[in-house]
Formats: C-alpha cells, structure tokens, sequence
C-alpha cells in the first residue's frame, strides 16, 4: 500500500484519518476496518469490520 495513498483515504463513515495495520486500513477515530484486495483499498462502510 501506498504512503500516498494513505495520506488522501479517509474514512467514509466517519472521515477521520486511516492507518494501514496488519493488511487492512483502520480509522483512527470509529475503529472500522476495510479490506484491502489484490491491492485495493474496499473503502466501503458495509465492507468494513468495526
């Protein structure tokens, strides 16, 4: 995952600032995690595990 990419994503639940952990991007305010396949952020909310 890109450093870029990461610094422009927000979460679309709550719009704060993601983080990559253990493969997946994490807000850092609400806690959701979406998946990342083959390489792709799934920023979607019903995707995401809270």
């Amino acid at each position: 995952m890109d450093d870029q990419l990461l610094k422009i994503l927000a979460c679309p639940a709550c719009k704060a600032d993601v983080e990559l952990k253990e493969g997946k991007i994490v807000c850092t305010k609400c806690g959701r995690k979406y998946p990342i396949r083959e390489g792709i952020p799934i920023m979607l909310i019903d995707e995401a595990e809270e």
